[in-house]
């Protein structure tokens, strides 16, 4: 029988499929090009091996391609039922329940499997990551919960490229800095076309205060990495990030234009919609221009791909949108949504949501006390929202310089203080001498 490269068997009977579904899981890993074409071959070469089609399907899933995504999986369950392993139908199912959006039971699923198949990298993938299964869980601790999911498995994997990338950003996340870019290092020094591992150091380089270290590594490896590629986009987010903090707007500018701006990404949408909407917002909070009709060319974007979106991490980069543009039907809505959903039980993340919305709101006012009163009760509760610290830092940015502009400085002061205690920032020196005289 076919097996993956973790030695797990493969119900296929085409070694060619086999092969190319092997091509398409190492590509997806890496979050290199090329991974759809692969999972797409191998489908053409078996039309009924149930875990190709599963693979595309969550290709569709993370573009939010939901029709497209649920058909597929569909196919792959009927296909599994009739000729696949236990493994591989339990497979089908963590992933089934994941594209269903059922959060809850597929980590339930998820954790279930990897007792059994702790190898099945595509379904250790799910709960990890900022966007995975733990992030958007509604938990405080999903940090150190990856943390301790990658601990718990490092012997199952030793030395594989991929899990030694997720592992190493995992302890970054959870404060261990120094050992998680070490082993991030050697993750990237075993398989330099792993995307995952260059965003992962960038990651480690930001939690240093090394923006320069970082816009390094990006010019020279990006080169290699084709605009098509899942995280290109992104990690030119960071390299403007790093601009930022340089207080080089027109650099930060520059690369929105030529790479974020939704005419010029194709990354998942959900990356678009958060590097687009927070790198305009932290530029226009700190009262940086920005490009005529960007806010405009966001909402549309947003507009159909978002429309029915109750996840906390994408309703904190719509209400930046609509708080920006001063729609108030629009923050109306979202911030009755949201109530309703914490009233009912239904929002994971808790009341942060609420209090962040009316926070935003009240910041594209002008109205520094009420961003400051409805942020600083709800900031230890900031990793609810999911995401990663560099995502979510943007809503203790806009806290700070509500802060300062209301008058608060001495608590702005102590706030910034901490975090230059924890790294090195020109950016929060800059905000830091505006407490002081």
């Amino acid at each position: 029988m076919e097996e993956d490269r973790y030695g797990l068997p493969l119900s296929t009977a085409s070694a060619e499929a086999a092969a190319a579904y092997r091509e398409g899981i190492d590509l997806l890993l890496a979050f290199w090009p090329g991974a759809t074409a692969a999972f797409e071959r191998a489908i053409m070469l078996d039309p009924d091996f149930a875990l190709a089609h599963a693979a595309r399907a969550r290709i569709h899933a993370i573009y939010l391609q939901r029709e497209a995504a649920l058909q597929t999986i569909a196919r792959a369950r009927d296909l599994v039922a009739k000729r696949g392993t236990a493994r591989e139908q339990s497979h089908v199912a963590a992933l089934v329940l994941a594209i269903e959006g059922r959060g809850t039971d597929a980590l339930a699923s998820t954790l279930t499997h990897l007792a059994s198949w702790p190898r099945d990298a595509m379904i250790m993938a799910l709960p990890l990551g900022a966007f995975g299964l733990l992030a958007f869980s509604g938990r405080a601790d999903h940090d150190a919960a990856r943390r301790d999911l990658c601990d718990s498995f490092a012997s199952a994997y030793g030395e594989d490229w991929w899990f030694m990338s997720n592992h190493g950003w995992a302890l970054t996340e959870a404060g261990e800095l120094a050992k998680g870019r070490k082993i991030t290092e050697r993750s990237f020094a075993l398989r330099r076309h792993n995307a995952y591992a260059v965003h992962a150091l960038l990651h480690a380089m930001f939690e240093a205060g090394a923006p320069d270290e970082a816009d390094a590594l990006v010019e020279g490896w990006i080169g290699d990495y084709d605009r098509t590629g899942m995280l290109h986009g992104h990690i030119c987010w960071h390299q403007a990030l790093g601009a930022l903090d340089r207080g080089d707007a027109d650099k930060a500018l520059a690369i929105y234009a030529d790479v974020l701006r939704p005419a010029m990404d194709t990354a998942p949408p959900l990356n678009t919609l958060s590097d687009c909407a927070s790198l305009l917002w932290r530029l226009m909070a700190d009262a940086q221009p920005i490009p005529p009709d960007a806010w405009t060319e966001v909402a549309t974007y947003a507009q159909n791909r978002f429309a029915g979106s109750t996840l906390p991490f994408a309703e904190m980069h719509l209400v930046m949108i609509a708080a920006a543009m001063h729609d108030g039907p629009a923050l109306k809505g979202r911030l009755a949504a949201m109530e309703r959903r914490l009233a009912e039980g239904k929002l994971a993340a808790g009341r942060i949501v609420p209090h962040m919305l009316r926070a935003l709101r009240a910041f594209a006012d002008g109205n520094w006390r009420g961003c400051a009163r409805e942020l600083t009760p709800v900031m230890g509760d900031l990793a609810r929202l999911g995401g990663s610290h560099a995502q979510r830092e943007v809503i203790e940015d806009t806290w700070i310089l509500a802060l300062i502009r209301s008058g608060a400085t001495e608590k702005a002061r102590a706030v910034l203080d901490a975090r230059l205690h924890r790294r090195p920032s020109a950016r929060d020196m800059r905000w830091r001498a505006l407490t002081v005289g």
